[in-house]
């Protein structure tokens, strides 16, 4: 016990004289400090949002259909049949097949297209329709106002406001517009028997293939996209997003990594002089590269806890306003809501030791080197 008691105040020591040695450089320490946790703060942000996006889109493709069947003319998709919807009936391991009726329709109002869509469920009256928040907000429409749309053929449609749908629900419903399985037909022309797509239900997760194959086989004339390849493009879009935040960022990121490597490098005459006044007075090499580590070692654990707690509050908080724009994609209609923390630990180790690693080993070498040189050859 007394060997660790000895141990830790020998620790303690360098600590407080490592804290002290920086006191008396503070301003340079400030500065860094200050570009250090700007740094960790930018690629905190994106890191936290892209993952964060992740996760939304992964928690609501978790109630999407197994498989989405597209019949597809010229490399274009088009409506589907009822034949086709009764020619995947009876496939082994499937569960359930419906025809799903949604579009876009342009609202020269605000310049933005909406999403009109069949409620599988029903639940929404003839002439009624159930808007999204973002739509409800731009439109500056409420509960019982009336909403107006130019069919195919010309003929304005009107559909009283029968619900708008919550703020929670904003990331999926932003520019939705629920209307009746009549009114869509009669508003963009489907005849009866025709659909958008198909929506196939799979129970067993290891059959999902096999139902994609024998779709394939049974209507050669269409596409069947799987949930999981759909999870996937998310996944490489929001990456792909991420990359083009970082990349107008390089430049800031080189020129910080450039100046830590500089100031860490490369020892001023006062601390080179330091080291050799410690070494003279009795300071072995080690004591003098761990009181250094620890100098380098605070500087950068309080610059990577500023930046990634900074971060945390811009991402979460205040959703990310440096961000949305890019990440979320190009609309007129910006959903309005708040991220879910999806924060794994080895994102964080990931950040830890691609920030605070390099700059660490950037101290100890002119360190190293000047504790190893004669005291008296230093202080020169």
């Amino acid at each position: 016990m007394s060997d660790l008691r000895r141990v830790w105040e020998r620790q303690r020591h360098l600590i407080d004289y490592s804290a002290a040695s920086m006191a008396r450089r503070k301003g340079r320490n400030l500065g860094l400090l200050t570009v250090y946790g700007g740094m960790v703060f930018l690629l905190a942000s994106v890191l936290f949002y892209s993952s964060a996006l992740k996760h939304e889109a992964n928690l609501l493709l978790a109630g999407a259909p197994e498989i989405v069947v597209q019949r597809m003319v010229a490399g274009r998709y088009a409506p589907v049949s009822g034949e086709h919807l009764l020619a995947l009936q009876g496939i082994r391991g499937l569960r359930d097949v419906e025809g799903r009726l949604w579009g876009y329709q342009y609202d020269p109002v605000v310049r933005a297209n909406y999403t009109l869509m069949v409620p599988p469920e029903g639940g929404v009256r003839k002439g009624t329709a159930i808007l999204g928040p973002a739509l409800a907000r731009a439109r500056g429409a409420g509960h019982g106002d009336v909403i107006s749309f130019r069919g195919h053929d010309g003929v304005l449609a009107s559909f009283r406001i029968a619900e708008v749908l919550p703020m929670e629900t904003a990331l999926a419903s932003a520019d939705l517009l629920l209307i009746d399985e009549t009114d869509f037909r009669t508003l963009f022309g489907i005849p009866s028997g025709e659909y958008t797509d198909l929506a196939l239900r799979i129970p067993n997760p290891r059959e999902v293939q096999t139902v994609a194959e024998k779709v394939l086989e049974r209507l050669p004339d269409s596409r069947a996209i799987l949930r999981e390849e759909m999870q996937r493009t998310y996944d490489a879009i929001f990456d792909w997003r991420s990359a083009l935040v970082l990349l107008p960022l390089s430049g800031a990121l080189l020129a910080f990594a450039i100046l830590a490597w500089e100031k860490a490098s490369g020892l001023s005459a006062d601390e080179r002089r330091e080291i050799g006044i410690l070494k003279a007075v009795g300071w072995e090499t080690r004591d003098v590269l761990r009181m250094k580590l620890w100098e380098g070692g605070l500087l950068s654990l309080l610059a990577f806890l500023f930046g990634t707690v900074a971060a945390y509050w811009h991402v979460f908080g205040l959703s990310a306003p440096l961000l949305a724009p890019v990440m979320q994609g190009w609309s007129v209609l910006y959903p309005d809501f708040r991220l879910t923390p999806a924060i794994e630990g080895s994102q964080l180790l990931a950040l830890f030791f691609l920030t605070v690693f390099p700059y660490l080993v950037a101290t100890l070498v002119p360190v190293w080197r000047a504790a190893v040189t004669d005291p008296d050859e230093v202080m020169r």
